[in-house]
């Protein structure tokens, strides 16, 4: 009778083992997604940025080149 529970108890331990594993994985696959969510959302506010500067440079230099030329 003491062999079927010690038996019992080690089938428990294992299963209990990949239950946690499994759970602890997906904790990892979550954070890594949110991370990768904020990455984007920090890429897409410096692309947006980089666009802003991009008009800025190139309507100076279109009014450069107009006053250059009105000379």
């Amino acid at each position: 009778m003491s062999s079927y529970i010690f038996v019992l108890c080690i089938i428990a331990i294992g299963c209990a083992t990949a239950v946690l594993t499994e759970y602890f994985k997906s904790q990892r696959s979550r954070d890594k997604r949110s991370a990768s969510d904020e990455t984007l959302a920090q890429i897409d506010a410096l692309e947006e940025r980089i666009r802003v500067l991009e008009r800025i440079v190139t309507e100076k230099r279109f009014d450069l080149r107009q006053e250059i030329d009105r000379l």
